[in-house]
C-alpha cells in the first residue's frame, strides 16, 4: 500500500479498514440492494458524482467507525463509512459495488480512479489490441510455420485469425470431425473457415471417437477419452505437415484452471476435452 493507487471494493474495503485498526462488526441488518449516498466529501474519486447517487450494497458486516488513518468520503443513511481514503495515500475503498449496473454512477467512479487517480491514458481499443498482437506474432514467428487445432469455438477461431493476419498460409489449421457436433455443423463450420481464407484441413475421425467412447458412461471418463483420441488424431495429421516449428494454442486460461490436476493450485472442475 502507498506504492501505487489502490481501490478496495466491498470486503476489500472491510479488510483495508481492519488493517488500519478500524472495527469491523456484523451488521444488525444485512444490507443488500439499492442504497443512496447521503453525503459525499470533496474527493477526486467522486468527481462528477453528487449526493443521492444510487449504489449497490451487498454485505453482512460493516465498518463500525473509521480509524485515525481513514478519511470518510461517503456515507449512506445506513452505512456511516460507505467510502474512505487513507490519509496521505492514494488508497481508496468503497463498501458498495461500483462495477454493477445498479450503481448509477459506478462507471464515473471507476473512470475517476483509473484515469484521474492512476493516470492511465484510456487509449486501449480492440483494434489496437489486434494490431499490436499481430505485430508481436510477426516478430516472434518470422518465417516459421505454425500448426493449430480448431474446434469451431471462439477461442481457437480468434487465435487462428490473428495468426493468419501475421503469417498467412504458413499457419496450418486442423479441424477434426469427432462425430459429436450438431447435424451438419462440421461441414458448415469448415466452409466458414475456408470463407475466412484460412489454410485448413478437415479430418473425418468420427469412427475413432465412437470406438473410444464405446461402453463409457461416466462423464469424466468420456471427456478423457475424447481428449486422448483428439490428441492422437491431431498428432497424426500434424506430422504430415513438414517443417512446422510452432504449435498454436487456442485455449484460454480458464480452461487451464478448470482442468488442472487436483495436486495443482486449484481443484479440477472438469478435464479439458
Amino acid at each position: 500500500l502507498g506504492r501505487v493507487p489502490v481501490l478496495a471494493v466491498c470486503y476489500g474495503a472491510q479488510l483495508l479498514a481492519k488493517r488500519t485498526g478500524a472495527p469491523v462488526e456484523r451488521s444488525k441488518v444485512r444490507e443488500y440492494g439499492r442504497a443512496h449516498l447521503s453525503t459525499i466529501a470533496e474527493s477526486e474519486l467522486f468527481d462528477g458524482i453528487e449526493a443521492g447517487s444510487q449504489v449497490w450494497m451487498s454485505h453482512g458486516d460493516t465498518i463500525a467507525a473509521p480509524s485515525e488513518a481513514m478519511q470518510v468520503i461517503a456515507s449512506t443513511p445506513e452505512v456511516a463509512v460507505a467510502a474512505f481514503k487513507l490519509i496521505g495515500s492514494e488508497t481508496y475503498a468503497v463498501q458498495f459495488h461500483p462495477e454493477v449496473y445498479h450503481s448509477t454512477d459506478g462507471l464515473q467512479l471507476l473512470h475517476n480512479f483509473v484515469i484521474g487517480i492512476c493516470g492511465c491514458a484510456g487509449d486501449w481499443t480492440p483494434h489496437g489490441f489486434v494490431e499490436s498482437t499481430v505485430a508481436s506474432l510477426e516478430r516472434q514467428l518470422g518465417e516459421d510455420q505454425v500448426v493449430l487445432a480448431l474446434s469451431g469455438g471462439v477461442d481457437s477461431s480468434v487465435a487462428a485469425l490473428l495468426l493468419d493476419r501475421a503469417i498467412g498460409d504458413r499457419l496450418h489449421c486442423i479441424f477434426v470431425d469427432n462425430g459429436l457436433l450438431r447435424k451438419d455443423e462440421y461441414q458448415r463450420v469448415l466452409e466458414s473457415y475456408r470463407h475466412l481464407g484460412l489454410n485448413i484441413t478437415g479430418v473425418d475421425a468420427r469412427e475413432a471417437f465412437y470406438s473410444a467412447l464405446k461402453g463409457k458412461e461416466d462423464p469424466e471418463d468420456k471427456r478423457k477419452a475424447i481428449g486422448r483420441t483428439f490428441i492422437e488424431v491431431f498428432e497424426r495429421e500434424a506430422n504430415r505437415i513438414k517443417d512446422v516449428k510452432w504449435l498454436g494454442q487456442g485455449t484460454i486460461y480458464p480452461d487451464v484452471i478448470e482442468s488442472v490436476s487436483v495436486n495443482g493450485p486449484s481443484v479440477t472442475i472438469k478435464s479439458h476435452h
